[in-house]
C-alpha cells in the first residue's frame, strides 16, 4: 500500500509540474509583428539580439495572435512579453497599457518621428526602431541643371519643377519618370507627399483650396513628365536605361539601379510644399506594457536596440533603415548606403510632416487608394476641372470613412468618429 501510495504521489507531482505555467527567466521576449519570415527571424536573434545580456527569444507573429496575447496579458495584469514591437498602426490604441518610455535614448531621432511615438498623449508610447519610405533619385547628369541657390536635400515643389524644366530644355526630352503604371505607386505619392505637403492633411483636406492647388502644382510637373510614366511601375528600370534622369518611387523600387551603377545615381528627400516636406514612413516602432516581467530588462532592450550597432544589424537582417543617423560600414550595398542619409535627412528635416499609411479600414484599404488614382487619372489625364472632381470624389471618400467608420489618422488630427472631409 505505501508503495502504491508513492506512485500516486509521484504521478501528480510530475502531472503538475508539466502543466504548471513556467519559471520566470531572465531571457527577454520580444514579441513583434515585424521580421516574421524564418530568415528574417534567424537574423533578429543570432545577428541583431544575440548581444543582450540574458538573451532574447524574438517572435515574429501575425497581428491576430499577436494581439490576442497582448490583450489576454493586459485583461491578466501580469504577464511574460519584456517587449513589443510592431508598425505604427499595430500599437496604435493600445496606449492605455503602455509605459512612459520619454527616458530612452531618443537623440538623432527626428522630433516628426518622435512625435508619432506618443500616439497623441503627453507621454512616449513607443519609441520608433527602423522605417522604410519613399525617395526621389536622380542621374548625376541633371545636378548640373539645378536651380541657382537651391539645395538637393531641401528642395521645394517648384523648384523641382523648376529644374525638371531645365532638364527637359537641356536635353531635349522629358526626363522625369513617375510610377502611373498599373503596378506603380502612385496614390502614395498623393496620399502621403503631395496632398499632405500643400493641405496638412491627407483626408479632412482633400477638397480645400489648397488641395486644388496641389493638384494644379502637380499638372505643372506632369506636362514636364515623360509620358512612359503611365506604362512606370519600378523607377529603377528607366533610370538605368536613361529614359529618365528624375524620379520617384518607393526605395525598393530604386535599389537596383544604385546597386548596379552607384556612381551614376543620388538619392534625395521628397520636395517640401507650404506645410512642410511630407513624406510617407513604414514606421515600426518598440512598446513596452505596463504589465512587463521585468521593467528594468525591457527599458534596457529598448535602448539596445536603438544603439548605432543594433540599428545596422537589424537594417542587414531586416532592410528597414534606422531611424538615426549612423555610419554604415563599407560592405553594405550601394543602395543602403545612398538611401540611409537620404531618409535620415527627410526624417529629422525642420519642416519634416510625417503622412501616415491609412489605417482603421480593414477591407476596404484598395477602395481608399482607388479615389486617390482616380482623382489623378480623372484631373492629370483626362483633363477634368480640378474642383469639379474634388468635389466629386470627396463625396465618395466621405461615404467610405463613415462606411469604415475609420477615425483620422497623421497628419490629420484625430477624431471621434469616422475621420471628417470637410
Amino acid at each position: 500500500m505505501h508503495r502504491t501510495i508513492s506512485l500516486k504521489a509521484l504521478a501528480l507531482a510530475a502531472f503538475a509540474t508539466a502543466t504548471a505555467p513556467a519559471a520566470a527567466s531572465a531571457e527577454a521576449l520580444f514579441w513583434s509583428t515585424q521580421a516574421k519570415p524564418v530568415e528574417e527571424t534567424q537574423a533578429m536573434r543570432e545577428q541583431v539580439l544575440a548581444g543582450f545580456p540574458g538573451g532574447v527569444d524574438y517572435q515574429g507573429m501575425d497581428n491576430g495572435p499577436w494581439m490576442t496575447r497582448i490583450q489576454a496579458e493586459m485583461q491578466a495584469g501580469s504577464g511574460t512579453i519584456t517587449v513589443l514591437g510592431g508598425l505604427h498602426g499595430d500599437i496604435s490604441g493600445l496606449e492605455g497599457g503602455l509605459v512612459d518610455l520619454s527616458s530612452a535614448d531618443l537623440d538623432g531621432i527626428g522630433a516628426a518621428m518622435v512625435e508619432l511615438g506618443k500616439l497623441g498623449t503627453d507621454e512616449q508610447k513607443y519609441v520608433p526602431w527602423m522605417q522604410a519610405t519613399y525617395l526621389m533619385a536622380a542621374n548625376r547628369k541633371a545636378l548640373e541643371h539645378l536651380p541657382a541657390g537651391a539645395d538637393l536635400n531641401a528642395l521645394t515643389y517648384d523648384q523641382l519643377i523648376e529644374w525638371v524644366t531645365a532638364v527637359n530644355t537641356a536635353t531635349g526630352a522629358q526626363k522625369f519618370g513617375f510610377p502611373a503604371g498599373p503596378q506603380g505607386l502612385k496614390h502614395r505619392f498623393f496620399q502621403g507627399f503631395l496632398l499632405p505637403a500643400y493641405t496638412g492633411s491627407t483626408v479632412t483636406e482633400f477638397r480645400s483650396p489648397e488641395a486644388e492647388a496641389a493638384w494644379e502644382t502637380f499638372k505643372t510637373l506632369w506636362a514636364q513628365t515623360t509620358l512612359a510614366s503611365t506604362n512606370y511601375s519600378f523607377m529603377q528600370e528607366p533610370l538605368l536605361t536613361e529614359e529618365v534622369w528624375i524620379a520617384f518611387d518607393h526605395i525598393a523600387r530604386l535599389g537596383d539601379a544604385f546597386n548596379q551603377r552607384p556612381d551614376d545615381f543620388v538619392a534625395f528627400p521628397a520636395p517640401a510644399g507650404p506645410k512642410g516636406r511630407a513624406f510617407m514612413p513604414v514606421v515600426a516602432g518598440i512598446a513596452v506594457m505596463q504589465t512587463a516581467p521585468d521593467m528594468e530588462q525591457a527599458k534596457q532592450l529598448v535602448n539596445y536596440m536603438l544603439s548605432p550597432e543594433t540599428q545596422i544589424a537589424t537594417l542587414r537582417a531586416t532592410n528597414f533603415f534606422p531611424v538615426k543617423p549612423v555610419d554604415l560600414p563599407d560592405d553594405m550595398p550601394a543602395s543602403v548606403k545612398a538611401f540611409g542619409p537620404a531618409i535620415a535627412t527627410m526624417t529629422s528635416a525642420p519642416d519634416a510632416l510625417p503622412a501616415l499609411l491609412p489605417m482603421g479600414l480593414g477591407d476596404q484599404g484598395g477602395a481608399f487608394n482607388q479615389i486617390y488614382v482616380d482623382t489623378f487619372e480623372q484631373i492629370v489625364l483626362g483633363g477634368r476641372p480640378v474642383r469639379e472632381t474634388l468635389d466629386a470624389q470627396a463625396e465618395v471618400l466621405r461615404a467610405l470613412m463613415v462606411q469604415t467608420g475609420a477615425p483620422c489618422w497623421a497628419p490629420d488630427e484625430p477624431s471621434d468618429g469616422p475621420c471628417p472631409v470637410n
